[in-house]
């Protein structure tokens, strides 16, 4: 019965393992789960001691935007890049990114609200973003003139590989250090954005 039960877990980490490496975005427990027959807290238990197993190796298993993915080891990414020849198709300007730490940090946010943090006008920055699917429409809101909400996407989490909204870097409480967080907060995680050639 042991070694059944060894053989049954061995082929279900398989899985997981080929399913993870042919997945495009990150696959949540609940999803696997749905596509192998197990329960998600045994599936999570299997991703958890895959992702030890992978650690230092060119591969590797990490959590993103609530769920699991398989890719390359971020200290190979030069070596990665240079062989793809791959340039990430999102280049963000400083406005777009002050822009997006606003809507990061204070979702659901409507246009006043990023306006008014900013001091300026957003219509481009968020259209911008917007087209980039690194932002969505959340709905209206209750107030009057019942105006757009934004947030964060999956696609956001994706690209700044961040597991989920909470693992941001807690905002300070003062205004003017606030500010200083949403014009400096994403911008060292650019080079994700724009990869150098």
């Amino acid at each position: 019965m042991e070694i059944s039960s060894q053989l049954r877990w061995g082929k279900i980490r398989t899985i997981l393992e080929s399913l993870l490496f042919v997945a495009r975005q990150p696959l949540s427990p609940e999803e696997l789960s749905a596509t192998i027959g197990y329960y998600p807290l045994l599936i999570k238990e299997l991703l958890d001691d895959l992702m030890i197993e992978y650690e230092g190796h060119g591969i590797n298993i990490v959590k993103v935007a609530g769920g699991y993915l398989m890719g390359t080891s971020s200290l190979n990414a030069e070596y990665v890049h240079k062989i793809l020849h791959e340039r990430v198709e999102t280049s963000l300007t400083p406005q777009a990114l002050e822009t997006l730490a606003i809507i990061a940090y204070k979702q659901p946010v409507t246009r006043a609200e990023i306006e008014k943090i900013r001091g300026v006008n957003s219509d481009g920055p968020i259209d911008t973003l917007m087209s980039k699917k690194l932002i969505k429409d959340l709905g209206r809101s209750e107030v009057p003139g019942r105006p757009f909400l934004y947030g964060t996407t999956k696609e956001f989490l994706r690209h700044f590989g961040i597991e989920d909204i909470e693992k941001l870097p807690p905002l300070p409480v003062s205004e003017p250090e606030q500010e200083e967080v949403f014009k400096s907060a994403l911008n060292e995680k650019t080079e994700i954005l724009n990869p150098n050639d």
